[in-house]
C-alpha cells in the first residue's frame, strides 16, 4: 500500500501546470527504538531543560533561540524573528532552470520524495515535463519550503514518476580537494592492476536490497519475540578477539593472488 503524502500543490513550468502529490521515498517506521524506562517503577522517563547554572527546570515560555558570539555570550532570537527570515510556504514547484544531470555530484543529493500528479487531468501535463526532462538528459531545479525551511530541490525523472530530491545547503559540503589533494596520483602497476580488477570481478554481483539488511536489528527482534513469549534469549556469542592491525602489505602482487586462491 502507498504511504500518504504529506504535501500536496502544483508542478510549474512556464504556462504548463499540473496538480501533483509528494510522499518520502524512504522510511524508518521498521526501525526499533527503545524508550528510557526507570528501571525501578517501569515508567517511562521524561526529559526536561535545566538552567546549567542554576539546575532549576525551564518553563517553556522562558525556552529561546540564541546565537553564540563568545564564551557564555548569546544573542537571542525570537520566535517571529526567525520565523519573518523564511519565505512564505509555497505550494508551487516553480522550475526555474534546468541542469544536466550528470552534473550534480551524488554528494548534494539529501533526501528523495516521490513527486505523483494528483489527479487524471494533470497526468498528460506531468508526463510532458518528465519525459521532455528524461530525453534532454537534464534535471530540474527548483525552490521550496520544506521542513520548515526554504530548500533548493532537484526534480528527476524516473519511470512513469519524478523524484525530488531535496539538496545539501552550499556551506554542508566540503571540498574534496581539502582531503584528497595529498594523495599521490601515480598510476597503478599494470600487472597489479590485472589482478586486482580478476578479483573485483570474481566478488561482483547482482544488487539485492538484503545487502544492506540490518542483521543486528533483527536480533534484538528475536530476543524481543523470546521475551513476549516469556522465553529466555539465546546467549549471545561472544565476541571475537580483538584483531590485531594489519601490517603494511610488502608485496602487493603477493596479497593479490592469494585473495584469488580464496574462495
Amino acid at each position: 500500500m502507498a504511504p500518504r503524502t504529506f504535501w500536496k500543490g502544483y508542478l510549474k513550468l512556464s504556462l504548463v501546470t499540473c496538480p501533483v502529490a509528494m510522499s518520502p521515498a524512504t522510511s524508518e517506521n521498521e526501525k526499533l527504538r527503545f524508550h528510557t524506562l526507570n528501571r525501578a517503577t517501569g515508567n517511562r522517563v521524561v526529559s526536561r531543560y535545566v538552567d546549567s547554572v542554576t539546575r532549576k527546570p525551564v518553563d517553556e515560555d522562558d525556552e529561546a533561540k540564541g546565537y553564540e558570539r563568545g564564551e557564555g555570550d548569546y544573542i537571542i532570537l525570537d520566535d517571529d524573528e526567525i520565523e519573518a527570515v523564511g519565505l512564505e510556504s509555497t505550494r508551487t514547484i516553480d522550475i526555474d532552470v534546468f541542469v544536466p544531470k550528470d552534473e550534480i555530484e551524488w554528494i548534494w543529493y539529501d533526501t528523495p520524495h516521490y513527486l505523483v500528479p494528483n489527479d487524471k487531468v494533470g497526468e498528460e501535463a506531468f508526463a510532458v515535463i518528465r519525459e521532455a526532462m528524461a530525453e534532454n538528459g537534464v534535471v530540474g531545479i527548483s525552490r521550496l519550503v520544506m521542513y520548515r525551511r526554504e530548500r533548493a530541490v532537484m526534480l528527476e525523472p524516473r519511470g512513469k514518476g519524478i523524484v525530488l530530491w531535496t539538496l545539501r545547503f552550499g556551506d554542508e559540503v566540503r571540498d574534496a580537494k581539502d582531503y584528497f589533494s595529498g594523495i599521490k596520483s601515480d598510476t597503478a602497476d599494470s600487472q597489479q592492476m590485472a589482478l586486482m580488477k580478476q578479483f573485483i570481478e570474481r566478488k561482483t554481483m547482482p544488487w539485492d536490497p538484503k545487502i544492506v539488511d540490518d542483521p543486528v536489528q533483527d536480533k534484538l527482534l528475536d530476543i524481543i519475540a523470546a521475551k513476549k513469549k516469556g522465553r529466555k534469549p539465546k546467549a549471545a556469542k561472544a565476541k571475537a578477539a580483538e584483531e590485531s592491525k594489519p601490517t603494511n602489505v610488502i608485496n602487493i602482487m603477493d596479497a593479490l593472488r592469494n585473495s584469488l586462491k580464496k574462495k
